[in-house]
């Protein structure tokens, strides 16, 4: 049983990909949920192999119980290794920020970077800090400089410095699955687009456009950062003021039934755990 509830966990993350990947672009739910579940499916997968242990009467001859019960610990370990480089990564790149200067931008609290280069960012994670250089705060005017900031203010509404910490953790893990490159481009041009959306309830559209326009073509700075949100290829920064313009309905209302959907479909492999004695 281990060993068929392992395959049928694998077939069923590629199926999903294969069948649905095509479907959910330009939407965020979408998007987001096809990204996650395959990956929470192998997880709690290899986790309830795990619980049910190398014994039980399901488990048909006693080297695969304990093959199925090695691949699963092997699995998770790796997760949680690689996990743990993730946070480590994260650590130094918040100690680093800490060591810039103070700084207020248009009332905001930041940190300066001494860098003739354009860059804006908020580093961290949960409380994450804004992060700008003098070359921005060089180039811009007050009005184009107020839509960068408000961009900002976005992501650390959203906390999404903390979330695609997450979800980059799980596109580490889930990397050999189909799609998983395609889907997180995807979630990134859909994580500025939100930004931006909230940033227009105080800027005007146009003047966030030509923010974006002024930076777009600026090398990126050394710094390690979590979120490069004012710099984008080419492609991304036309679909980003495609958005700007038109009223796009881009799924990004959650709702719980739909996030009760994902996580009942990801512990699934849970329920195997009452037939396991």
């Amino acid at each position: 049983m281990h060993v068929s509830l392992m395959v049928s966990a694998i077939a069923v993350a590629i199926l999903l990909r294969l069948s649905l990947a095509h479907r959910c672009f330009s939407h965020w739910l979408a998007t987001l949920a096809l990204f996650v579940v395959p990956p929470l499916l192998l997880l709690t997968t290899a986790l309830s192999i795990i619980i049910m242990g190398p014994h039980g009467h399901v488990v048909v001859t006693h080297i695969e119980g304990w093959l199925s019960y090695g691949a699963a610990w092997g699995y998770l370990l790796i997760t949680l290794g690689i996990l743990g480089h993730l946070r480590w990564q994260a650590h130094i790149s918040i100690q680093h920020i800490q060591q810039y200067p103070h700084t207020t931008v248009q009332g905001t609290p930041g940190r300066l970077l001494n860098d003739g280069k354009i860059f804006s960012a908020q580093i961290g994670l949960w409380s994450s800090e804004l992060v700008v250089s003098q070359g921005l705060l060089d180039a811009l005017d007050r009005d184009h400089l107020a839509a960068v900031i408000a961009h900002e203010k976005a992501h650390a509404y959203y906390h999404d410095t903390f979330w695609f910490f997450w979800l980059g953790w799980l596109k580490r893990i889930s990397s050999w699955l189909p799609y998983t490159e395609s889907l997180w481009q995807e979630l990134l041009l859909l994580r500025e687009i939100r930004a931006d959306r909230w940033a227009i309830q105080s800027v005007e559209k146009l003047t966030l456009a030509e923010s974006l326009l002024q930076v777009i073509g600026s090398p990126l700075s050394p710094i390690t950062a979590a979120n490069f949100s004012c710099i984008a290829p080419l492609s991304r920064l036309n679909r980003r003021i495609d958005a700007l313009l038109l009223d796009n309905d881009y799924g990004f209302s959650l709702s719980w039934a739909g996030i009760s959907s994902c996580a009942l479909v990801s512990l699934i492999p849970l329920l195997s755990i009452p037939f396991h004695y």
